[in-house]
């Protein structure tokens, strides 16, 4: 969509897009979306856009919030949230629910609605549950807002490390040895549920990765060298995701590669290499957000491993429908394989996060970078497409 089919009035001169950055959320991963917000907010171009800045607080409330980048960043190595950045501890940020009108609208108790304008595109930073897994993308589906970003059903298969994994296998990508404990086999007999485990375990050797089947950033995985640590892994999992998944640790190297989608279609950036962590036992949540454990961008790969991984990663964006963006997580094992780990549709987008260093690396700086995201989704309608 161009500016030039935008609403106009004879009296009025042609106005620019409007995007709504919406952030935070009601997951786990809160903090690192607030960040990510402040960075975006901070980049997008405002002498091509008007910019809403729309916060999500961790009870799930629509706060209108200041737009000062500045005061989302981690301080204290502790993140941001939605609560210090609201406008009003009651006001809430109301969406169309009619696809004919793009009118947002904020109230509070005892007032009269506030109309704030129409919305163009809506850029969603949010991570995790209840915003990158498919929910808000059916929200804005339903208003006929578009949006930046994968659809309901990528987004949902993206989130979901199960079912990711089984469209992975069946469009031919390598995975790696998984076993999934759903939440009724936790109801229904918890020590068979920690036996299947135990088993993979006995199969497959140790570590083992303990993760929430439906979570990112790291968050609530555990490292599990033995039998002693199990049960605390499970249940840190469990705190996150009632699902859980236990992985075969790889032997390899941790390569990112990132998908940026063109006008002509989707393309992959340089990849990265996530060397092991000197202070942690893997690439976790602190390694990645506080300690800012640096990656190796580009990684060092032949030429042959470059095209090679690169090709993967559109492919694996093309196996779940993707749009807009993706980040690609793969082992290179000691054979020379690519495995695939798992995909993001909404990577860690700070500006220490290896998605946009790897496209730095490759060309395209975060300015463009944001600039080229909203620009894929006002080409893009709602509906089926």
């Amino acid at each position: 969509m161009s500016t030039e089919n935008l609403p106009q009035s004879p009296e009025q001169p042609s106005r620019k897009p409007r995007v709504a950055v919406v952030f935070g959320g009601r997951s786990s991963e809160h903090g690192i979306s607030v960040v990510t917000a402040g960075a975006v907010l901070k980049a997008i171009d405002r002498t091509k856009y008007d910019v809403l800045p729309i916060g999500i607080t961790p009870g799930g409330r629509w706060a209108l919030t200041a737009d000062e980048p500045e005061r989302m960043a981690i301080s204290d190595r502790r993140t941001p949230s939605v609560d210090q950045l609201a406008e009003s501890t009651e006001g809430g940020v109301v969406l169309p629910v009619d696809p004919a009108s793009r009118e947002v609208v904020y109230s509070e108790p005892g007032s009269v609605p506030k109309v704030l304008g129409e919305v163009d595109v809506v850029f969603p930073v949010l991570h995790g549950p209840y915003g990158e897994d498919g929910t808000l993308q059916g929200l804005l589906e339903l208003s006929g807002v578009p949006y930046v970003g994968s659809g309901v059903l990528a987004s949902a298969v993206g989130q979901d490390k199960e079912y990711m994994k089984r469209v992975f296998t069946s469009f031919g990508l390598k995975v790696g040895p998984y076993v999934v404990i759903r939440p009724r086999e936790w109801q229904r007999d918890e020590s068979a549920a920690r036996k299947k485990i135990v088993d993979f375990a006995g199969e497959h050797g140790w570590p083992l990765f303990v993760k929430p089947a439906r979570a990112g950033s790291s968050i609530g995985i555990t490292k599990v060298d033995d039998l002693s640590g199990l049960d605390e892994a499970i249940a840190e999992a469990r705190r996150h995701d009632p699902k859980i998944l236990v992985e075969a640790a790889l032997r390899g190297r941790e390569i990112e590669c990132g998908v940026l989608e063109f006008e002509d279609g989707p393309r992959a950036s340089l990849p990265a290499e996530i060397p092991p962590p000197d202070a942690h036992a893997y690439y976790d949540f602190e390694a990645k957000y506080i300690d800012s454990t640096p990656g190796v961008v580009p990684a060092p790969l032949t030429d042959e491993e470059t095209a090679e991984v690169r090709r993967l990663a559109v492919e694996a964006f093309d196996a779940a429908s993707c749009e807009g963006l993706v980040r690609a997580d793969f082992f290179l094992t000691e054979d020379g394989e690519f495995v695939i780990n798992e995909i993001n549709t909404m990577p860690g987008f700070t500006p220490i996060s290896m998605y946009p260093q790897m496209w730095q690396a490759t060309g395209v700086g975060y300015p463009e970078l944001v600039d080229l995201l909203v620009r894929a989704a006002l080409r893009r309608s709602t509906g089926l497409r």
